[in-house]
């Protein structure tokens, strides 16, 4: 059975909010100087192993407008670009990007996707959609790449105000650029 599998960039306090810079956010581009071979590594295979992705509104138009027309992105790009892609949408009414919009019980297409023949569902960024996801235990796994960056303020991974939730470290990595990899899944009852 495939899994659905969350990808975050997350600064030591918890924030998500534009990693890259493009969404204007006051400390945009929070994940700039940390890069290097290692993590373009780890980010070529998870997303090999995966193929499909799972996308909320947001991050899908941000993503449709970029990827398809960024130069030099090389097989990363052509494997981002050729995905399928579902889009978690109340709003949206068509999409185009290889995506199919998701306008119904989001639980029952995740349950159909998943039963699919496959690798796994990958979603990255989406954090209204992980948010839901969470609350709803649907994340089979939770890939988070830990930035060594205090921001105080932005967009939490686990808002204020959800229930208790125990997760089981299951894989930890420390990068050479002081990026911590850690990878939890839910733990059982």
């Amino acid at each position: 059975m495939r899994k659905v599998i969350v990808s975050e960039y997350v600064t030591l306090d918890g924030v998500i909010e534009d990693p890259g810079g493009a969404e204007g956010f006051k400390h945009g581009g929070w994940s700039f100087g940390f890069g290097g071979a290692e993590q373009q590594q780890y980010k070529f295979e998870e997303l090999f192993a995966s193929d499909a992705l799972l996308l909320g509104r947001r991050t899908y138009e941000g993503f449709a407008a970029a990827w398809p027309n960024m130069p030099g992105t090389g097989a990363y790009g052509e494997r981002m670009n050729s995905l399928p892609k579902y889009v978690a949408s109340t709003t949206l009414s068509e999409v185009t990007w290889n995506a199919t919009l998701i306008k119904g019980d989001l639980a029952e297409e995740l349950s159909r996707l998943k039963q699919e023949a496959g690798q796994d569902v990958l979603i990255f960024g989406s954090g209204e959609l992980v948010h839901t996801l969470h609350e709803r235990d649907l994340i089979d796994e939770y890939r988070l790449m830990i930035f060594p960056v205090v921001l105080g303020s932005g967009k939490r991974l686990f808002p204020s105000g959800n229930e208790k939730k125990v997760l089981k470290l299951v894989e930890t990595r420390t990068l050479g650029s002081g990026v911590v990899l850690l990878t939890y899944q839910p733990a059982k009852p």
